[in-house]
Parts: structure tokens; C-alpha cells; sequence
């Protein structure tokens, strides 16, 4: 593969290194995770890669090498990596009872993002205020509450659901006319989808998430703080999706981080949970309302993280594993990425996937300088796009000022050539009125 040689070697050069290999197994249903392997026979070891999600196996073809049966390969592995909730808890389990290193969750931790009511009812048993909301398995049940209580709701799909981000909604209107309107559409089309959901009152202020990973026994500093850019278009417009980009800086524990995250430290410890933990808040004058938590990477977040953290990700994956890792060197100032995305993203339509997409050779200019790959595979000495999402790549940026590391992200995708290609021209933008907001309420301020 003399296009993967050629690009391998110019990519995150500063962290090659001579070290021992070892056995690194990742486990994933649908190839979240792939751009992580990746880095990690970058950087010397041996890998192999199990997806489950048939349609997906493609994905990361060519890059890693794949297996069918993850148990099967238990015995060689030095250290197991799960990249999801819905169920990889129990997963992770077993792999710990065979005595191998793991990163991943419990059955616990899973419930915590898959079950939106037992995350909330966790922070408010843990002392943390959380926003009004209301459990629905009906939507004629949760129409009938609406016209009761009128007010601006957000509608959030629980379990496999939420992972259509597509189906989140935030009401506009004070007398919930558009949440009752999306709740009839939804009876009709995804009843049988969306089994429970939830209605939380909507909350006005900035959204703002922090999250850190913990060594089996206590967090690990610094913190992350970033924040999330959902919506499909630049300005904020268009329907929910899985994520456009992230913007994210790293920092000691702050006002927000204390407040969630570091009330849960005892239970994640009895837990023995291993990897990390994000929890998304609304925050303003009055206080801090956690929204929901993910407890496990971030796609694309933990791409994004690999830029800054200042070490072998092996070896801070090796290190998190042990329960050695207390502290890490980042990279000073921001960090960006921005998703490049093809049609029918954020939308599910195969034929139009199969038209405008599928097999589409992706073209750089010059070099491939913070590109990680998402739904791509190597075909005859090249970069193709696979799956069928349409999710291709995250670019990442960086720079001592937010206005940098946008320069610098930007500047990047510009090397890039993909037909139909399209992205977010605004990450990062938030900051610069969000920050004013944030640090005039104290919630960055280091404790």
C-alpha cells in the first residue's frame, strides 16, 4: 500500500517513536473508531479491528487489519478497547474477568448515556440540578402533557434512537405548538423506532460540555472543555446531526467540572470504569443543568483530543488501562475539527449514497496534516469513501488563539478535493461570545 506508506509518513511525526510493540484489539459495532486504530499501528504496535455492523465492515479496509470474531482473538490481545455503550458494558466486563487491560465501560456507565431518565435521576441522586423533564412511551400520552403544561420543550429520543440525531428537537414556541406538531409526526413515522423518549423543559444559555478520563480508580488531568456543533449549517441552521465539529481546549478542573463530573468520582471508581466521561450542560446566570452524558469517546472528539495530548496515544491508552495515568501534557491554546461529510449525511438513503458517494477517491493537494479518517478505505493505492453514512473525515487545527486554529483548520480543508463534499465554515465561532458569558459567571475559572 504505497499511498498509505506515503501518507502514514506524514502525519503526527512528532509522536514516532522506536517502542515494544504490543497486541492491541479494538471492538466496535459501528467503525466509530477506526481512525484511532490506525494511529496505533502508526506508532509501532500490532492491531486488529472487529465491526460488527455488516454494512460497515469496509470501513478502514486497507489502513488496519480486521477480524470476524473479537472473543476468538481475547488471547492474543494485550489490551481490549470498546468504543460504544449499548451493551459494551457487559463486553468490557468479560474481558476484565479474563484478566486483560481494558478501556471501556460497565453496565452501569452504558446506562448513564443510553438511558436518558437514569442519567438524570444519577445526577440529581449525586446533588447536581438538573432541568425539568418528563419519561414518555407515548407520544399521544406526551402530545396530551404538552397542551396541559405549554411551554418550550426539547424532545430526546432514549436508547438506540438517539443516535438519529436527526430526531432531537428543540421547540421555539411558548405554548409547545411546534413540539406537539413534531410529536404527531413522530407517532406516524417512528413509533415503532422510538419506543421511549423523553420531553425536558428547554433551558436558555450557553451549551457547553466537559469531560475527562479516568483510570479505574480516579479522573485523570487535565480536563476537557469543548464544545459541540450539531446543526448541519454554518450559523447554527438546518437539522441536528451526529456532529459538524468541535472546538475544545484543555484545562485544570473548573467550576463546571466540579460541580457534575467530580461528584460521580467515587461511583465511576466502585465501577472500575476505564476510559471517558463527558457529561453536556446548559449553563447561565442561575446555574449549571447538565443535559446528558457520554460515557466513552467522543466521535470525533477523541480524534481531536490525539492532537493535543502530548504523548504516544499507545501509551496513554496502555497507562489509562494500568490505572497508572494521573497526568498528561497537552498542547497549549485550541484545538478544532471539522467533519467533511457527503450526501445523504446527516440522512439515511442509500440510493443517493450509492450515487453521489460510494467509492468517491478523495484528492489531497499536498499532505494529509491533521486528516483522520472516519467511513474511508484504501482501493488500488487509494482513498475511497465506504460505509454509508457519509461521514469522511475530521479535519483538526490548532493554535494559541481560536482564530489560529481556525486559520490553520481551514487551511487545511482546502488541500482537500472531494466531490459533493460539505462542511461547517463557522467552527469555533461560538467561543467568541460565548467565552465573555462564561467567564463573567465564574464556570472557567480554575479551582
Amino acid at each position: 500500500m504505497e499511498q498509505e506508506n506515503n501518507n502514514n509518513s506524514k502525519n503526527n511525526n512528532h509522536k514516532y517513536q522506536t517502542i515494544e510493540p504490543k497486541n492491541f484489539l479494538f471492538v466496535s459495532y459501528d467503525a466509530l473508531i477506526g481512525d484511532l486504530v490506525w494511529l496505533i499501528k502508526k506508532e509501532g504496535h500490532n492491531v486488529k479491528y472487529y465491526i460488527e455492523e455488516p454494512e460497515n465492515k469496509e470501513i478502514c479496509s486497507g489502513f488496519v487489519d480486521k477480524v470476524d470474531d473479537w472473543e476468538k482473538e481475547l488471547d492474543w490481545a494485550d489490551i481490549v478497547i470498546f468504543d460504544d455503550v449499548l451493551g459494551m458494558g457487559d463486553m468490557a466486563n468479560k474481558a476484565r474477568e479474563k484478566g486483560k487491560l481494558v478501556i471501556g465501560g460497565t453496565p452501569y456507565t452504558d446506562m448513564l448515556e443510553d438511558d436518558r431518565s437514569f442519567g438524570q435521576e444519577e445526577l440529581k441522586k449525586f446533588g447536581i440540578s438538573i432541568i425539568p423533564y418528563k419519561h414518555f412511551n407515548s407520544f399521544e400520552e406526551a402530545i396530551e402533557f404538552v397542551k396541559q403544561n405549554p411551554t418550550r420543550y426539547v424532545i430526546k429520543p432514549s436508547g438506540e434512537a438517539q443516535n438519529l440525531k436527526g430526531l432531537l428537537f428543540i421547540g421555539e414556541e411558548d405554548n409547545g405548538a411546534d413540539v406537539i406538531q413534531v410529536l404527531s409526526d413522530y407517532n406516524k413515522a417512528w413509533a415503532n423506532k422510538i419506543p421511549a423518549f423523553q420531553l425536558q423543559k428547554r433551558v436558555v444559555g450557553v451549551e457547553i460540555a466537559v469531560g475527562a478520563f479516568f483510570n479505574g480508580k480516579e479522573f485523570v488531568y487535565p480536563i476537557n472543555v469543548n464544545f459541540e456543533h450539531k446543526k448541519l449549517f454554518p450559523g447554527n441552521l438546518g437539522p441536528s446531526t451526529g456532529e459538524m465539529g468541535t472546538a475544545m481546549f484543555w484545562s485544570g478542573p473548573n467550576k463546571i467540572f466540579n460541580q457534575t463530573l467530580k461528584k460521580l468520582e467515587l461511583k465511576l471508581a466502585e465501577e472500575k470504569y476505564v476510559g471517558y466521561i463527558d457529561v453536556n450542560c446548559i449553563v447561565n446566570g442561575n446555574g449549571i443543568y447538565p443535559l446528558e452524558f457520554t460515557s466513552r469517546f467522543g466521535y470525533p472528539t477523541i480524534f481531536i483530543q490525539s492532537e493535543g495530548i502530548q504523548m504516544l496515544m499507545s501509551q496513554f491508552l496502555l497507562s489509562l488501562a494500568k490505572g497508572e495515568l494521573k497526568y498528561f501534557k497537552t498542547r497549549p491554546g485550541f484545538q478544532i475539527g471539522v467533519r467533511i461529510v457527503m450526501p445523504p449525511y446527516p440522512f439515511n438513503d442509500d440510493e443517493t449514497f450509492n450515487v453521489k458517494s460510494k467509492d468517491t477517491v478523495i484528492h489531497f493537494k499536498k499532505n494529509i496534516d491533521g486528516v483522520h479518517i472516519e467511513d474511508v478505505k484504501i482501493m488500488n493505492d487509494e482513498w475511497v469513501i465506504t460505509g454509508n453514512s457519509g461521514v469522511v473525515l475530521v479535519v483538526c487545527g490548532l493554535g494559541q488563539t481560536m482564530k489560529q486554529a481556525q486559520r490553520q483548520v481551514y487551511s487545511r480543508i482546502s488541500n482537500i478535493m472531494i466531490p459533493h463534499m460539505y462542511y461547517r465554515t463557522d467552527i469555533g465561532n461560538r467561543w467568541f461570545e460565548d467565552s465573555d458569558k462564561l467567564h463573567n459567571w465564574g464556570y472557567l475559572r480554575e479551582l
